[in-house]
């Protein structure tokens, strides 16, 4: 190249383009029912002491504050789960089988198949054992139990009296109904499915059997 010939300029590399950050997950809205039932999740695994705001915030990958959006505190959140499963476990299903229109027979029916009806079932009754566990070493809890028998235990009387019996031979049956309606959560490994179907309809038959005088 001669003196003469001015220097070529190096070629303008072209800008870059900025680096797109990466997209980040889109977080929906966490509402008191998620952590509610995040709670309860964690109450049938694990026991009542491991349902802290700490331990629910990493399972629901958020901050400790978005707890406080909802709740005042842990005793709070405590008091909702009871509230929750006290609804969906006795007031909800009370209404609904009152409102059937059904005969006092097919209620009792109704209210006898209950333990035998798929997850659904399995996973009611998981969640009632834990409750009564935590009911055994809180007064809280245990009001939430008591209250909840109270009901089941006064709609099953209904029934009874529905079937022409007496006001206190009522109430008996219907404590011993339940009675057995409870141990069929805590034994439901006892037998296969046949033999859990034909204690149902044994207790169906008995329970409409008048003693005689």
């Amino acid at each position: 190249m001669s003196p003469s010939t001015p220097a070529r300029s190096a070629p303008r590399k072209p800008p870059r383009k900025p680096r797109r950050a990466a997209a980040e997950p889109v977080r929906t809205t966490l509402t008191p029912e998620t952590w509610i039932e995040a709670a309860t999740t964690v109450l049938v695994d694990q026991g009542i002491d491991h349902v802290r705001v700490d331990v629910l915030a990493r399972q629901l990958k958020v901050t400790r504050g978005s707890f406080y959006w909802h709740f005042r505190d842990r005793e709070d959140l405590l008091r909702r789960v009871l509230q929750a499963w006290s609804e969906a476990s006795t007031e909800h299903l009370t209404r609904r089988l009152k409102d059937a229109g059904s005969s006092a027979a097919e209620r009792l029916s109704d209210v006898i198949s209950l333990p035998f009806r798929g997850r659904a079932a399995a996973r009611a009754a998981r969640i009632e054992l834990a409750i009564r566990a935590w009911a055994r070493r809180d007064e809280m809890a245990r009001q939430a139990v008591d209250e909840a028998d109270g009901s089941r235990l006064a709609y099953h009387t209904l029934i009874f009296g529905g079937l022409g019996f007496g006001e206190a031979e009522a109430r008996h049956r219907a404590f011993m109904l339940y009675s057995y309606e409870v141990a069929e959560s805590l034994l439901h490994r006892q037998g296969t499915a046949v033999e859990r179907q034909a204690r149902c309809a044994f207790v169906e038959r008995l329970m409409q059997q008048a003693l005689p005088a």
